[in-house]
């Protein structure tokens, strides 16, 4: 039965490893940008915030300088639950504070539904939300470029992930690492592919008119990814605006890199309970291609614990002096399919720098760190998938001051 339960999970990892990678090459080339339009598009800019006092404020310099109509946006900084002075700092810019105590029903999806519930009672109305959290820094035009794409007919809008201090740690390049790889060759694959891509959490875009139509919904660990599956689902597929640069702050010790990703991983597995099967019934009757990579990507979670438990049957099979128990597919395939397996598995994440254009010597060094991060998504998940459940949501601490221009000026250097 164990022998049977190894040889299918082989064989399913083999295949999403197989179909991602062929995905992946259509990042390579990038497309010409989209036709440019006259501002035209109204903006509620919305700002997530827990106890932001440190970050916040260069976030509000940074968004009123946006290269955008100062009447065509207002921003609204959501105080979520905070206990320090990040409602004074707000006030302080003249941007309004969106104050909200609920310690019952906390995180950033419950803020976010509060907030639109605010918002729709205002006599003021916008032709679009943007949503940030409060540690991020935006490139100037960033709503310029989703005026661009509302007006080309697009509802919902993931700007460019970058991470603001990809230089703090190793922990920090491995974040900034693994956000220009899935840019380019997961999120631009499939805009070049013209299938759905993913929501992150934060540089997003939503027509009004939609998010009031199917109403935000999305409170679990994982927001993003829980709206992103209930937009495919209804055949609103989100797309990605490349050149709209967000710029997140990320943990600068792996503790904290943990936690943060542990709640991912929890809300992940949520996500993949609820939509898994209905996408991929609706793939199948529909014939429909992006609604099928959708569900797998939903069940992603599932793809990693899978392969921690039979890699860690596998070794100690080998490790242990009798013979072996259990089967690897691997000893039936000839070597030379397993020399092209292990050179794509390495050539992604050099060839997403090079692609990036990335001129840090100190990231191309930390490819070497990369390993021992991405091998700890296993025990993350394993943890995780006990502790799915949980639903407490965890605040991650941000302090790095950073103005934009300090972080455009290191990528040019």
């Amino acid at each position: 039965m164990v022998n049977v339960f190894l040889v299918i999970a082989q064989v399913a990892m083999a295949f999403v490893g197989v179909y991602q990678f062929a995905i992946s090459m259509f990042g390579i080339a990038k497309r010409k940008l989209r036709k440019e339009h006259a501002p035209a598009k109204s903006f509620a800019v919305l700002v997530a915030a827990h106890n932001e006092e440190e970050v916040v404020g260069a976030l509000i310099e940074n968004l009123q300088k946006l290269d955008y109509p100062q009447e065509l946006f207002d921003i609204f900084v959501i105080c979520d639950n905070c206990t320090d002075g990040t409602a004074e700092v707000v006030r302080s810019y003249g941007v309004q504070a969106c104050v909200r105590q609920n310690p019952h029903l906390r995180g950033k999806g419950h803020a976010i539904e509060w907030m639109l519930k605010e918002l729709w009672s205002m006599p003021k109305t916008y032709d679009a939300v943007v949503m940030f959290d409060a540690d991020n820094l935006v490139n100037r035009d960033f709503l310029k470029l989703m005026n661009n794409d509302l007006c080309e007919g697009h509802q919902v809008i993931q700007g460019y992930l970058d991470t603001k201090n990809p230089s703090d740690s190793w922990v920090t390049a491995a974040y900034g690492i693994t956000y220009w790889y899935c840019n380019r060759l997961w999120q631009l694959s499939r805009t070049n592919l013209r299938m759905a891509n993913f929501l992150g959490g934060t540089g997003m875009c939503f027509e009004a008119k939609l998010l009031k139509e199917m109403g935000w919904g999305a409170t679990s660990l994982v927001e993003d990814l829980e709206f992103t599956m209930r937009c495919i689902k209804r055949g609103i597929n989100p797309v990605l605006n490349y050149d709209a640069k967000v710029y997140d702050e990320k943990p600068l010790t792996f503790q904290a890199s943990a936690r943060q990703r542990l709640r991912w991983m929890q809300g992940h597995f949520n996500v993949a309970r609820r939509f898994f099967f209905p996408l991929l019934w609706q793939s199948i009757k529909e014939r429909n291609f992006i609604k099928f990579d959708a569900a797998l990507y939903s069940v992603t979670v599932y793809n990693v614990l899978i392969g921690f438990v039979a890699t860690i049957l596998l070794w100690a099979d080998n490790l242990i002096p009798a013979d072996n128990l259990f089967v690897s597919i691997y000893e039936y395939l000839p070597t030379w399919i397993m020399f092209i397996a292990i050179f794509a598995a390495l050539i992604q994440f050099p060839l997403a720098l090079a692609l990036e254009k990335v001129k840090s010597w100190k990231m191309y060094a930390h490819l070497f760190t990369l390993p021992f991060f991405l091998l700890s998504w296993w025990p993350i998940t394993f943890y995780a998938f006990f502790t799915q459940n949980n639903k407490q949501w965890s605040h991650t601490k941000h302090t790095r001051v950073i103005r934009l221009e300090e972080v455009q000026s290191k990528q040019v250097s």
